[in-house]
C-alpha cells in the first residue's frame, strides 16, 4: 500500500485542537527569519537578566521541540507517542560543555536514558554526542593523527572510557545506542570510537550505530569501506543516515583555511548521496532469510527518501515490522512522515531532546534557525497544519 503523507488525520492524531493551534502559530513565527532573530535576541537578554521568561519558553518552543527538562519528564511524552506506534529517542541536548565534571554528568545522563529504555518499549534506542563527553580540540588532534600532550593523552583515555561505559551498558541491557555525527574535523576520531565499540559489542547483534552525514562528499565510499571492514572484522554494522547539520559552518571554515569544501555542491547532490547510501545499505541487508548482521536508522524529513527506503525493503521481502531498519524524525516536526509510516507498521522513532531550559536554548535556537533556512520545510509544516485544522472544522460543521 503506498504511503499517503498527506493524510493529516493520521499525521496529527496525537494533537488536540489547542496543540495544533500552538504549532500553527509557532511555525508561522519560524517562517520569518527577522522574527526568529529578534526572538533569539530578546530571549538571550531576558535570560541574562533573569527575567521570568522560562514559563513562556516552556509553553511554546520548548514544548514543541523538547520532551522535558529531565529523563522522567520525557516518560509520559514517550508513552503518548508509543500509543500511536512511534518510539522516542531521548537526547540530552545540552551543548557547549568544556570540563571533565560536565562530561561525566553527560555520561551519567546518557546512562539514565538507556536505563529507562530498558524498561520502556516506547524508547527503543539511545543516542549521544561524543563532544558531550570530550574536548573538541583533543578530538581534532586525534582525528589528524597528531601527537598528544600528556594531559591530552589522559583526556583521550577518559573519553574512550566514557564511550565504552555507555556502549557496555547498552550491550548489557540490550538497547541499541547511536553515536551522532559532528563536524568533519573531529569526525575521524568519532568514527574511530564508534567502530572500536562495534567490534567489541556488535558480535551477536547490532548494538552500536555510527552516523553518516550525506551532505559530505564521498559518503557512499565511506559506507562501502565500513561494510567491508565489518565483514572482515566479523561484527555487525549499524549505521544511521542523515543529511547533516553543520553545512554553513563547514563551508565557512574550508573557505577561511583555503581548503576544498567537504560539502556537496548542491541540495540535489546531497539528496542523491543520501538515497544512494540508503539503497546500498538496504541492498546489503539482503533478504530476511540471508541473516545479515546489519541494521540502519534512516533519519530524514524527506518524503521521497522515506518512500524509497520503504519500497526497497518491500522489494527485498521484508515486512515493515521485521526489517532491521528504523525511520526517525525530530520531535515536533514532520509528524506526517512519522505517524503515517508507523500507521503502516514501519519502525519509527522521534528524537526527543531534553535538558534544563537554559542549557537547551542553543539547541532550540539552532532548530529555529534551521527551520527558517531549509527551503520549504516550514511552509510544508504550516500547510499540513492548515489542512488538518480545516478538516476538523468541516467535520464539526457536518455533525
Amino acid at each position: 500500500m503506498p504511503l499517503n503523507f498527506r493524510d493529516t488525520a493520521i499525521a496529527f492524531h496525537s494533537h488536540d485542537d489547542a496543540s495544533l493551534r500552538r504549532s500553527y502559530w509557532l511555525f508561522k513565527t519560524l517562517a520569518s527569519p527577522a522574527l526568529v532573530q529578534m526572538g533569539k535576541g530578546v530571549t538571550l537578554w531576558a535570560l541574562q537578566w533573569r527575567l521570568p521568561i522560562k514559563s513562556i519558553i516552556r509553553a511554546t518552543v520548548f514544548k514543541q521541540f523538547c520532551g522535558g527538562e529531565t529523563v522522567l519528564d520525557c516518560k509520559p511524552v514517550a508513552q503518548r507517542n508509543w500509543a500511536l506506534g512511534v518510539g522516542s529517542i531521548l537526547d540530552y541536548s545540552v551543548e557547549g560543555q568544556t570540563d571533565q565534571k560536565a562530561y561525566d554528568h553527560t555520561t551519567d545522563m546518557t546512562l539514565q536514558t538507556l536505563a529507562m529504555a530498558a524498561n520502556e518499549p516506547g524508547i527503543p534506542l539511545g543516542v549521544f554526542k561524543v563532544t558531550g563527553l570530550a574536548d573538541t580540540g583533543m578530538l581534532e588532534k586525534v582525528g589528524r593523527g597528531e601527537a598528544l600532550s600528556a594531559s591530552e593523552s589522559e583526556a583521550w583515555e577518559r573519553a574512550q572510557a566514557r564511550v565504552d561505559r555507555i556502549c557496555h551498558y547498552a550491550h548489557q541491557v540490550g538497547v541499541p545506542v547511536m553515536l551522532d555525527a559532528e563536524e568533519t574535523w573531529i569526525q575521524d576520531a568519532i568514527d574511530r570510537l564508534a567502530y572500536q565499540a562495534m567490534a567489541r559489542y556488535n558480535q551477536e547483534k547490532v548494538i552500536v550505530f555510527n552516523t553518516i552525514q550525506c551532505y559530505r562528499t564521498g559518503r557512499l565510499e565511506a559506507l562501502n569501506q565500513a561494510l567491508e571492514n565489518a565483514q572482515k572484522g566479523g561484527y555487525g554494522l549499524g549505521i544511521k543516515f542523515v543529511r547533516g547539520a553543520y553545512m554553513e559552518k563547514e563551508r565557512e571554515r574550508a573557505q577561511k583555511k583555503g581548503l576544498p569544501s567537504p560539502i556537496q555542491p548542491t541540495k540535489e547532490a546531497t539528496d542523491a548521496e543520501f538515497n544512494a547510501c540508503v539503497v546500498r545499505m538496504i541492498s546489503a541487508l539482503g533478504r530476511p532469510e540471508d541473516g545479515q548482521k546489519l541494521a540502519c536508522m534512516i533519519g530524514s524529513h524527506n518524503e521521497e527518501s522515506a518512500a524509497l527506503a520503504a519500497d526497497w525493503l518491500t522489494a527485498q521481502g521484508w515486512t515493515p515490522e521485521t526489517a532491521p531498519v528504523w525511520f526517525a524524525q525530530l520531535y515536533g516536526m514532520s509528524d506526517h512522515i512519522s505517524f503515517v509510516m508507523a500507521h503502516h507498521g514501519f519502525r519509527v522513532a522521534k528524537y526527543l531532546p531534553f535538558g534544563p531550559i537554559d542549557a537547551v536554548m542553543p539547541y532550540l535556537f539552532r532548530r529555529a534557525e534551521e527551520n527558517t533556512s531549509v527551503k520549504g520545510q516550514t511552509g510544508r509544516e504550516l500547510g499540513l497544519i492548515q489542512t488538518e485544522r480545516a478538516r476538523r472544522s468541516a467535520a464539526k460543521r457536518s455533525k
